[in-house]
């Protein structure tokens, strides 16, 4: 139990700071500039929250925890994160006015290489800062 909280405390953390960066000042005048009015002002908290906790409760259990080396964790993760954000983003364009290809391509690179990345860490955080 220890180790599956250090490594989802860890892959949170991780992906909180990388989606913070892509979203509050990287790409947010983008995602405005590519969505217009259906993006909100301010994102709604409660299921906003709800998204970080779900999604990063699938990669510590689908990636982190059954990894065996670093390599298989960052593979997984960039998978898990194209097969997730691919879901969203291409079940988006094919039903709503607006959502581009640009838009979904976008979107699935950051959560392959965001999820990767995440996984990563908490890879490392699970085996190094517990025992086996």
């Amino acid at each position: 139990m220890k180790k599956f909280l250090m490594a989802y405390v860890v892959t949170l953390l991780a992906f909180l700071v990388l989606d913070g960066l892509w979203l509050g000042v990287l790409m947010g005048p983008t995602y405005r500039a590519l969505l217009g009015p259906l993006m909100l002002d301010q994102p709604l908290l409660a299921p906003a929250t709800v998204f970080y906790l779900l999604y990063v409760v699938g990669c510590v259990v689908f990636v982190v925890l059954p990894a065996t080396t670093w390599q298989r964790a960052t593979v997984l993760g960039a998978l898990l994160g194209l097969v997730a954000y691919g879901t969203y983003d291409l079940s988006n364009w094919a039903t709503l006015h607006g959502w581009s290809a640009q838009l979904a391509l976008m979107d699935m690179t950051w959560g392959a290489f965001a999820t990767c990345i995440a996984c990563a860490v908490g890879y490392w955080a699970a085996r190094r800062m517990t025992p086996v």
